[in-house]
Parts: C-alpha cells; sequence; structure tokens
C-alpha cells in the first residue's frame, strides 16, 4: 500500500521524536544511533530523512533494518525518500551491486518499486516541515501541492517538484542559485521564510548535505540540516547528528556523535567500476 506523498506525524504531549538525516550504508553507525537513543517503537520514535543506501558497505543490512521496524510498527519509524532512494542511483553508488551479492536480482527491483512509493516529505505536529532536499524554484508551493499529488513519480526525476524536493540545497546567500552538480537548486534564508509564513510552520529540517558537526543552523534558525553518517567516506572525519524534539514545546535538541568501529569493508565496494577506481 503507497503511504501519502506528505506524511502528518503528531507528537503527543510529553513524548519525544527523533529526526536522522543520511545513513548511507553505515549500518554501525545506525546501531549506535539506536544505542544512544533507544531502539524505535511506539515510545522511542523516528523519522528518516532519505538517504539510506549507497556509498557505505552494509546498505542492505541498513534498509533491511529500516523496513523491519516499520514493519513491525508504522508509528515507530517513518521513512522519506531521498535522492540515493532510486534505481539509477543505485546502479552507480552500490545498492544494486550490493543487493545483487548478497540476495539475487529479483530484490534489486523488489527495492526499486518500494522506493517509489515512499512518502516525499513529513509535517510534525503542524509545524515542522521534514525533507530531503529543500525548498522550490518559485515562491508559493504549498503543502497540498505535495500532498496532493495523486501519483507518486519515481524518484530522481531531474525536473519539477519532486527534483527540488529531492536535491536543492540551502545556501548563505538570499533568494536562489543553481546547485555545484546542476539538478535542483540553492536557496537563501529568504526562500525559507517565505515557505514556512505561506504554510503556518515554524522550521525546515532538510539533509541531503555533509555537515562538520553533523547538523547546521542556517536561515536566523529558521532551517536546520541534519547528517547522521559521521566520518563519511571514511576519511570526512565528520560528527554524525540526529535531532530530538519533545512535545509541546518541540524546541530541537541536537545529539552529536562520532564513527563507530566497523567491518574493514572498502568504501564503494559494491559500486560502478568507474567510480571504484577513485574509492
Amino acid at each position: 500500500m503507497a503511504l501519502p506523498s506528505l506524511v502528518d506525524i503528531n507528537v503527543p504531549d510529553g513524548k519525544h521524536f527523533a529526526v536522522c538525516g543520511d545513513v548511507h550504508g553505515q549500518f554501525f553507525d545506525l546501531l549506535n544511533i539506536f544505542e544512544l537513543n533507544g531502539l524505535p517503537s511506539d515510545e522511542s520514535p523516528y523519522l528518516f530523512n532519505g538517504g539510506f543506501v549507497d556509498q557505505g558497505p552494509f546498505s542492505v543490512e541498513v534498509i533491511l533494518t529500516l523496513f523491519a521496524f516499520k514493519c513491525m510498527s508504522q508509528s515507530a519509524i517513518h521513512l522519506s525518500g531521498g535522492n540515493h532512494e532510486c534505481k539509477s542511483m543505485n546502479k552507480i553508488y552500490g545498492f544494486e551491486g550490493e543487493v545483487r551479492s548478497k540476495l539475487s536480482d529479483k530484490f534489486v527491483e523488489l527495492f526499486a518499486e518500494v522506493f517509489c512509493y515512499l512518502p516525499l516529505a513529513h509535517v510534525i505536529n503542524e509545524k515542522i516541515f521534514v525533507v530531503h532536499g529543500g525548498r522550490f524554484s518559485t515562491d508559493g508551493v504549498k503543502l497540498s501541492d505535495i500532498r496532493d499529488r495523486s501519483e507518486i513519480l519515481l524518484l530522481c526525476s531531474v525536473l519539477g517538484l519532486m527534483c527540488e524536493i529531492l536535491w536543492s540545497n540551502p545556501q548563505p546567500n538570499p533568494s536562489r542559485g543553481p546547485r555545484k552538480r546542476n539538478v535542483g537548486l540553492s536557496f537563501g534564508g529568504d526562500v525559507t521564510k517565505r515557505f514556512l509564513k505561506d504554510n503556518n510552520l515554524d522550521l525546515v529540517v532538510p539533509s541531503h548535505e555533509v555537515k562538520d558537526k553533523g547538523y547546521e543552523i542556517e536561515h536566523d534558525g529558521k532551517l536546520i540540516t541534519v547528517f547522521s553518517a559521521p566520518n563519511y567516506h571514511d576519511p570526512m572525519g565528520n560528527k554524525g547528528a540526529f535531532i530530538r524534539f519533545e512535545a509541546p514545546s518541540m524546541e530541537p535538541k541536537i545529539v552529536t556523535f562520532s564513527v563507530v568501529p566497523h567491518l574493514d569493508v572498502k568504501l564503494m565496494a559494491y559500486g560502478s567500476n568507474f567510480l571504484r577506481m577513485f574509492s
């Protein structure tokens, strides 16, 4: 059963909720998040904001763990699609090869189909907008424009609203500009604030970008990027982070953590031959 493209989450007073960013196949760091904040449950729910697979060599273990918790309890864990939850990216950055190696060709198609039906965004307590990428190329986009789409397009579309949801990133300068990778766009604080005002929201939480501290607060505190893969690509040296919200205030509490020991499997071990040359 397909989930809505925009999912509303309600955190009752006195309860907490954790938002995590990209994990990218770093299974041992995923387990560390659960060690720090508790296993996903109705009492300790999570939202993972895309970027589950690719790059890291334990993407199968990561995605099966997340799916298992989702099957155990729909409210214990929520999953947003990111730009790597699609077949074209998985073919290049390792997930497809890893699935063929650890499971079978049939599972490649099954994962690709499931990824197409992941939600694209979540709204927590009607105030916090969580999305993998970011804002849009035009002003005036309403939550209803995301919520009311009758057909969920294939993730990683290179044009339109879906592309901007998955690929866009914040920038320090006002207005909008191109991204270095020529997909999506960069957007300033004025764009963020207009979107929040138009939709009666308080905060935007994207992921998608590596941050040295595991997070970055931008746009006068109206946007917090969270990235949950510490020491990304092994030499990066960055921290990982997740954001913990507690109702009713929903003030963000940021928890940072370092990489934990893991099995010595080469980065991009299952990626395309060309990319393995540089890993």
